[in-house]
C-alpha cells in the first residue's frame, strides 16, 4: 500500500478516511515508528469520530504483534476513547515512551489521523514520522 506524503503535516498525520488514511495505513505507520523508536511503554487512545475505533484496532494489532515478539518488551496501555490532553497527561504520569492518539482534531468528520508524542509528551511531527517511514 502506498501512503500519500501529503497526509504528513507539521503537527500530525491526517487525511480523508478511508481514501488517504485507513486501518492498513495506520498499521504501516505504527510499525515503522516502533521499529525506529523502540519504545518500552506506549499509551494509545482515540477520539469519538466514527472511524476512530477501526484505526485504533489497526494500531493495536500492530502493537500486539510487536508485544508477541519475545525480543521486544513492550507494555501497551489501551485507554479507549479519551481526549488528547488526557493522553498527554497519561504519557507523563505513566512515564511512557510513546503516546498515540487517533484523531483529526478540529477537521471535518470525513477526516481522521494520528498524533504522536514521545517522552514527557513531546510532540513528534507528521513530517518526522514521514522521514522515519521512508527510511525503513
Amino acid at each position: 500500500m502506498e501512503i500519500k506524503s501529503q497526509i504528513f503535516k507539521a503537527y500530525d498525520i491526517r487525511g480523508k478516511y478511508p481514501e488517504e488514511i485507513n486501518e492498513k495505513a495506520v498499521e504501516i505507520i505504527v510499525k515503522s515508528l516502533i521499529k525506529k523508536l523502540k519504545p518500552k511503554k506506549i499509551v494509545i487512545g482515540h477520539d469519538a469520530r466514527l472511524s476512530s475505533p477501526e484505526l485504533y484496532r489497526g494500531a493495536i494489532r500492530q502493537l500486539k504483534t510487536k508485544s508477541a515478539d519475545r525480543r521486544i518488551k513492550l507494555k501497551t496501555i489501551l485507554t479507549g476513547m479519551i481526549t488528547t490532553p488526557m493522553l498527554y497527561f497519561l504519557v507523563n504520569q505513566l512515564k511512557a515512551d510513546l503516546g498515540i492518539m487517533i484523531t483529526a482534531s478540529h477537521n471535518p468528520k470525513e477526516y481522521n489521523g494520528l498524533k504522536f508524542v514521545g517522552k514527557n509528551a513531546e510532540p513528534i511531527s507528521g513530517k518526522e514520522v514521514y522521514k522515519i517511514l521512508i527510511s525503513n
